[in-house]
């Protein structure tokens, strides 16, 4: 088996099993407008078309590096390792999950698991899962895909973070920020 079939695979796995596990959610209470979402939702949606073309077939024009067959498969080790460290956050939050910023019935500050880690595990582990599939394409558009994805999930975050705040009390959450990194895990705060 090629090893960009197995990074492939992986991705339209995580994607079918995510959507799915969609249904496993309690009832949203409150979301900011789509205005909010619109800022970062448009670099995370240019930067998945740019990932999504293929760097082959136009020469190596668009090839910025080649990591030969081992690499590629480091590289889909890195995905896996990615998409099952998305899986432990989105499993740890249970029915509080939402693929968009929300207050879920029940909502409360979860800070054990992968949430002890890093602030945002599941953006942590697609932005590991996006790099090695852009180090594994090696292309100049996959390479502007993940910068434009990393930036997104940023925005994203930084907007659910204010989010939270405001739902969960300035206190609470503020006092989370100061033990966790928002991305890196054993980041040191500042």
């Amino acid at each position: 088996m090629r090893p960009g079939i197995v990074i492939l695979a992986l991705w339209l796995g995580w994607a079918l099993s995510w959507v799915l596990a969609a249904l496993w959610s309690n009832r949203t209470e409150k979301r900011p407008g789509i205005g909010a979402e619109i800022r970062y939702r448009t670099p995370m949606i240019i930067g998945i078309l740019l990932m999504l073309l293929p760097a082959y077939g136009r020469g190596d024009t668009l090839r910025l590096w080649h990591v030969g067959r081992t690499g590629v498969w480091l590289c889909a080790g890195g995905v896996a390792a990615g998409i099952a460290f998305t899986w432990w956050a989105r499993l740890h939050l249970g029915r509080l999950w939402s693929g968009r910023i929300t207050r879920k019935a029940g909502h409360r500050l979860v800070d054990s698991g992968p949430y002890a880690l890093v602030r945002h595990p599941i953006y942590t582990g697609l932005l590991l899962s996006l790099f090695a599939s852009a180090a594994a394409s090696g292309s100049v558009l996959a390479a502007a895909g993940f910068l434009l994805l990393l930036l997104g999930l940023w925005m994203k975050a930084r907007l659910e973070e204010l989010w939270l705040v405001e739902e969960l009390g300035a206190g609470t959450y503020a006092d989370y920020r100061k033990r966790v990194p928002m991305l890196i895990p054993f980041a040191k705060r500042g």
